[in-house]
């Protein structure tokens, strides 16, 4: 369990870290080009949820509620339903983990957005050869985190339809076997009564023979 909460709290300080730095380090209006054409960090102040959802400021609450209680499911899932893969574990935590780093930001990161005062979630990661969509550290690890919780779920699937198939074989094969079991058993039976009807037999003509010869 400790493991895991270190794993979350790693997420969380790395993404908060993370802005920090980027905040002071990229220009406002000029973003860092790392590789031409592809990846640069830019600075964006990002007052929605995803693709610019819950954008006004009075909408945010909703945002914000509804990723409390997510978070709070996957909480009590890990801890409580703890899973036995180490990866199913490590994906959720860092799902929390992110989701709580941009809680953070949703809650208590307030700056200059479009003329007014706005809560916001920073940004910087910038693909912009290739994806229009800026993000962050806590954005990366809830979608590495998914990514990975989705193929455990089609592995464990997959594991379990090959098991419940092998099960129904063998559940088969010891049916045939109980009743094959079951017709020896009876062929021996009536072979063991055949043989002391026919040991009794050659007793009762030995007894009769003794007799005869007696009396002679």
């Amino acid at each position: 369990m400790l493991v895991w909460i270190l794993v979350i709290a790693a997420v969380v300080i790395l993404d908060q870290v993370s802005k920090i730095i980027m905040m002071n380090v990229i220009p406002a209006d000029e973003p860092i080009v790392l590789i031409e054409g592809f990846l640069r960090l830019s600075q964006v102040q990002n007052t929605g949820a995803a693709f610019g959802m819950f954008s006004a400021e009075n909408e945010r609450w909703i945002f914000i509620v509804i990723s409390i209680i997510g978070i709070a499911a996957l909480i009590f899932y890990l801890f409580k339903f703890r899973p036995k893969s180490k990866w199913a574990c490590a994906a959720i935590s860092m799902i929390i983990g992110g989701g709580i780093g941009n809680m953070i930001d949703r809650l208590f990161r307030v700056g200059v957005v479009g003329g007014e005062e706005r809560h916001y979630v920073f940004d910087f990661i910038d693909f912009y050869g290739i994806w229009p969509y800026v993000f962050n550290v806590a954005d990366a690890f809830v979608c590495i985190g998914a990514g990975i919780l989705i193929i455990w779920c089609v592995y464990s699937l997959i594991v379990d339809i090959k098991n419940d198939k092998k099960k129904a074989a063998v559940d088969i094969v010891l049916d045939e076997n109980a009743e094959n079991g079951g017709t020896i058993e009876n062929g021996e039976s009536e072979d063991t009564d055949k043989l002391d009807t026919a040991e009794n037999t050659e007793n009762t003509e030995n007894t009769e023979n003794t007799e005869k010869d007696s009396e002679n």
